[in-house]
């Protein structure tokens, strides 16, 4: 089964890296004064729901103090500001406050990331995880082989990726972190708790840190098992108790950023995810969501726009600290190298309508973003998943992220096609989707790193790339064998839609 949890894919902006990093960071000081607009938002009408905000400060205008007199005039209430950036996160019942400070001096741009009313109207989470029975955890363990962890005999993605003979080599580093930007992580799960790294772990729910103890954790009513399944995936203790993970001996770290049921990613939560591992020593980020309330941000909306645009800051922040953000590229079979794509499923908080976009235009963030990795699934037999998102020119590498059985079964003794991973309250569970495709790639680029530890976020980028296996494009691909062409793979075999550069190679990683 696909547990299908917010997130995505991404398609690199027309911007070189390192000119966008200077660009989004050169907030310069500033003499200039208030603005007469500044002094026209006094009387601020409070009568309307309760909804969050971003507000991006321009570039060069200074820092953000002089905004932040105007967004509690115009009806703000401030919750955090990234001065570093450049952005305010704003909590406001003005139903014109997006509008009023938009006419700002020194504001950029300014948008509601929500269309639901603070608190988020939380829903029950999308899917459940396949629990491992007790029967099959037995006869993993007895049939597991010595050096072995019980349950990696089931686990054909680890050698899909060479994982298995990477690991004679090297279990990765302890000086490397990789958060994992999610539902939470359950940091007392057996495979997790020895590499879990606390001091890189948060919640930034609300849109700022909250470092209180276990803040990073699942929320205990309506919690999700995502992120604690994608953090044994990256780390998993090779420690004789359940699974590996494709870096064991690295860190992991989470951070919080799902509303309570674990399903809304919202714009806020995802700037302090990025900023707060910026700022503590994360070496790689996984990113397996969609922020929320839109599938596609358009930028021909306010609104979008200004979503666009702080996250865009904020990750190109976390990558100028030495970060390499990985991100999943959706589990919907879309090309994104597309004229145009329906999107049914935005506002996803509210009430979602079909709205045609085009995908060069609108961008599913932050796996659309200048700088992110963005992640194709394949499943057991090298075949792209049945349900991932592709595009030439968008898909950077691919990574294990499962597939139904009955399209691509995997060899003994392993027996289903998904991803086998840990999960809340110590039991371990399948799972499929490109969700659990990025976190193999987040995994490798962590083996990279602690193989080139002075490698920057570039170079860590660029090896990924040129150590994966290079996959050809199936012709044609029918992968459900119905005699109709399910997607259309372009491009060569070093280079295509459906794989970017190749299927990620841990024993390069570690050898190269």
């Amino acid at each position: 089964m696909t547990l299908r949890i917010s997130r995505t894919r991404r398609r690199t902006l027309a911007i070189p890296v390192g000119m966008a990093v200077v660009s989004a960071l050169a907030f310069l000081p500033s003499t200039a004064s208030a603005s007469p607009a500044e002094s026209r938002v006094a009387a601020a009408s409070t009568d309307g729901p309760s909804l969050s905000y971003v507000v991006n400060v321009s570039k060069g205008y200074g820092r953000t103090h002089q905004v932040e007199r105007a967004v509690q005039a115009a009806g703000g209430s401030i919750v955090e500001t990234y001065d570093k950036i450049g952005v305010i996160v704003v909590h406001s019942s003005n139903p014109d406050f997006a509008k009023t400070i938009r006419t700002v001096r020194g504001v950029e741009s300014a948008g509601a990331t929500r269309t639901a009313p603070l608190p988020a109207q939380s829903t029950t989470d999308v899917g459940a995880p396949k629990a491992v029975t007790a029967e099959q955890l037995k006869a993993a363990t007895a049939a597991a082989p010595a050096g072995q962890d019980p349950l990696e005999p089931l686990q054909w993605d680890l050698k899909a990726i060479k994982a298995d003979k990477a690991h004679e080599k090297s279990l990765g580093s302890r000086d490397v972190t990789v958060a994992v930007i999610d539902t939470g992580v359950d940091d007392t799960h057996p495979d997790i708790a020895p590499n879990f790294d606390r001091a890189a772990s948060a919640s930034c729910v609300s849109g700022k840190a909250d470092t209180t103890d276990g803040a990073w954790r699942p929320w205990a009513s309506g919690g999700s098992p995502h992120g604690t399944h994608v953090a044994g995936e990256i780390a998993g203790a090779k420690n004789g108790v359940g699974i590996t993970g494709v870096a064991p001996g690295v860190k992991v770290a989470g951070i919080k950023v799902a509303t309570q049921g674990g399903s809304f990613f919202y714009t806020e939560s995802v700037v302090c995810g990025f900023m707060w591992a910026a700022d503590h020593g994360v070496d790689v980020t996984n990113n397996s969501y969609y922020t929320d309330p839109w599938y596609f941000n358009c930028k021909d909306d306010p609104d979008q726009k200004a979503l666009v645009t702080a996250i865009t800051r904020a990750s190109l922040y976390a990558e100028s600290k030495g970060t390499v953000n990985v991100a999943a590229a959706g589990n919907e079979n879309y090309d994104f190298a597309a004229d145009s794509i329906t999107d049914p499923v935005s506002p996803n908080d509210s009430t979602p309508g079909d709205r045609t976009i085009d995908p060069s235009k609108c961008y599913d963030i932050p796996t659309q973003l200048p700088g992110v990795v963005t992640v194709a699934a394949t499943g057991a037999k090298n075949l792209k998943s049945s349900f991932s998102n592709y595009g030439l020119g968008i898909i950077d590498v691919a990574g294990p992220g499962g597939d139904s059985t009955v399209y691509q079964t995997p060899d003994a003794p392993a027996t289903s096609g998904l991803i086998l991973g840990p999960v809340p309250g110590g039991g371990w569970a399948y799972m499929a989707g490109t969700s659990m495709a990025s976190p193999h790639v987040a995994g490798v680029a962590a083996l990279i790193k602690s193989t080139h530890p002075h490698a920057s976020a570039a170079v860590v980028k660029a090896l990924l790339k040129v150590e994966a296996d290079s996959l050809a494009c199936p012709v044609p691909y029918d992968i459900n064998s119905d005699g109709k062409v399910d997607a259309v793979c372009e491009g060569g075999k070093f280079y295509n839609g459906f794989y970017g550069a190749g299927l990620v190679n841990a024993l390069n990683a570690v050898t190269k």
